[in-house]
């Protein structure tokens, strides 16, 4: 046997060890909850065959026994709440075989070559990132059987379910090629041939149980009646996820261990230069959401290409960095979002579902929530966002009394002008500070009373592109955000503010236009090209009070202080 078999061997005993540890706790457990049946099982049979006897006996016995009945139905109710309880399923976005039969036929291939089971169902997730979910859980039941016909078709039902579902980030689909695709996914697939195993099997539902148990009793609104019995199951819930802590992720981290040595076999050294495409898709991925998408989102447009934004996100980050050398060569090949049939609506779909785990963003369109293509973004979204924001200074200026600093009307004294906020923030010291407190406080109000309520559920499966809503496994349990920024600071916000008013006077006055710049997001363009960086001369402004070098950046451009600026 090779180094690498054996070492595959050694690892899928250590992963069964484990397992079977977690699995004798759950027998301890149990043995726990009968005991006092035990003991008044013995005591009864003890008292019928006459070994003991008189009033003593009796009560002793009788306690035992309606103590023992309470144990039992207070251990079941436990059972019970754990095999109910939901466990955490990944918002993802279905893929089924008539819309990706490339794409399962490469899976498919993959798991033969592994000699390992078949996922039951391909799902797509809008981060950078690969894994197996086991959806065998009642609750998955009605998505994995709407999804899983394709690589596993004709076999048994139960078998179906029974198989995890392959995740796939979606960004590696747009900027991996297949064959790096195929080398990224080998270790995540042979992570199958561990999931079947009964024992590692049983042992993941019994701690997905525990912690869904946990995550129940844990909900708000639960009410006294209901929890209190909740909260006490996951009272022991908690005491049983402490005792399998340490043996679940040696389980875990023994059958990682074993797909990937499992993996050798397949395209290993391409699988080597497929992961360093792995980091740059992460980079790329994270800039375009906090630079390009986040303000998108924040003005009520949500871009419908995310993907296909990250290969214009990467080519720009490889020719500024050169991070992805060979990238030209890479163009040559069959990219995989080729694998699908409709990327455009895999790709919508996958933008969707990232403006709701990233932002909160409703299920559906409507007036303030809609999609924008990468050709409206300039005018749609940076224009916009410029001139809502130039808006917002100019209405807290208002309300601190800040009178005009020129006006070319004499009738209309309150034209808005880059001069009036210039002035005001060149004045006395504590005016940037006042000017950011305003500021920071009507995004607070706006926010607060635009943030949607996220929800799961509720979309039109017509309008989603992909058959289904992708969150239908949350019900209407609000979704779990992940915030991409930390809250901006009152300082922060004034600055921003001040770029957009600087925007949109160069737009009015010296015949600028918003741009899209795929890593930076919105960009100011002058003669098609981005000016010097405008960021220095606003902050020395906002934190100094020193308006000189935004002077001379704005003599360079030629913008026009003493100008209106159209608002909106």
């Amino acid at each position: 046997m090779s180094g690498t078999g054996l070492g595959e061997e050694l690892g899928a005993l250590a992963a069964r060890a484990r397992a079977l540890a977690l699995l004798r706790i759950r027998g301890r457990a149990v043995a726990v909850a009968i005991l006092p049946a035990a003991v008044a099982v013995v005591l009864q049979a003890a008292a019928m065959q006459g070994r003991i006897s008189g009033s003593v006996w009796d009560a002793v016995r009788w306690t035992v026994t309606a103590g023992a009945l309470v144990v039992l139905l207070v251990a079941a109710a436990v059972a019970f709440a754990v095999a109910r309880a939901k466990p955490a399923v990944s918002p993802t976005v279905a893929v089924t075989e008539e819309s990706a039969p490339d794409l399962y036929r490469l899976v498919r291939d993959l798991a033969d070559r592994l000699d390992v089971p078949a996922p039951s169902a391909i799902a797509l997730t809008p981060d950078c990132d690969s894994w197996l979910e086991d959806r065998t859980h009642p609750s998955a039941q009605p998505r994995a059987s709407a999804v899983a016909k394709g690589i596993v078709a004709g076999r048994p039902r139960r078998r179906v379910q029974a198989a995890p579902v392959l995740v796939i980030g979606s960004p590696f689909l747009w900027w991996m090629r297949v064959a790096e695709l195929r080398a990224v996914l080998a270790p995540v697939v042979a992570g199958t041939g561990s999931s079947a195993h009964p024992d590692i099997a049983a042992a993941r539902r019994f701690v997905r149980g525990l912690d869904a148990a946990v995550a129940d009793a844990a909900a708000p609104g639960q009410g006294a009646i209901r929890g209190l019995p909740l909260s006490f199951v996951g009272w022991v819930a908690r005491i049983l996820l402490r005792s399998c802590r340490e043996h679940a992720a040696e389980m875990e981290r023994c059958v990682a261990a074993t797909a990937s040595m499992r993996a050798q076999s397949v395209d290993y050294g391409l699988r080597i230069v497929a992961q360093e495409q792995v980091g740059l898709a992460y980079a790329g991925w994270d800039r375009l959401l906090t630079r390009v998408a986040l303000p998108a989102w924040r003005m009520g447009r949500w871009p419908s290409r995310l993907d296909a934004g990250v290969v214009s996100a990467l080519t720009e980050l490889s020719r500024r960095d050169r991070l992805a050398d060979g990238f030209a060569s890479r163009l040559g090949e069959r990219p995989a979002c080729d694998l699908l049939e409709e990327p455009g609506a895999a790709d919508e779909a996958a933008s969707l579902l990232a403006a709701r785990l990233f932002h909160g963003g409703p299920a559906e369109n409507g007036p303030d929530w809609s999609p924008v293509d990468w050709q409206q973004y300039p005018e749609e979204v940076v224009d916009r966002k410029w001139r809502a924001e130039a808006a917002r200074l100019h209405r807290v200026l208002d309300t601190m009394g800040v009178p005009p600093t020129t006006a070319i009307d004499p009738a209309d004294p309150a034209v808005p002008t880059l001069a009036r906020v210039i002035g005001h923030l060149a004045g006395p010291s504590t005016a940037g500070e006042e000017l950011a407190a305003g500021i920071g406080a009507a995004v607070a109000r706006e926010e607060a009373a635009q943030a949607p309520r996220p929800m799961g559920g509720g979309v039109d499966p017509a309008k989603s592109g992909t058959g289904a809503d992708p969150l239908d496994f949350w019900g209407s349990d609000p979704l779990p955000l992940f915030p991409l920024q930390p809250p901006r600071t009152g300082t922060e916000l004034l600055a921003d503010h001040v770029v957009a008013m600087v925007c949109c006077a160069a737009v009015d006055t010296a015949g600028a236009a918003p741009g899209l710049d795929w890593l930076d997001g919105p960009a100011l363009l002058v003669d098609g090209q981005r000016p010097a960086d405008l960021g220095g001369p606003v902050l020395s402004l906002v934190e100094d009070g020193d308006a000189e070098p935004l002077r001379t950046w704005l003599s360079a451009i030629g913008v026009r202080t003493d100008k209106p600026v159209r608002l909106v």
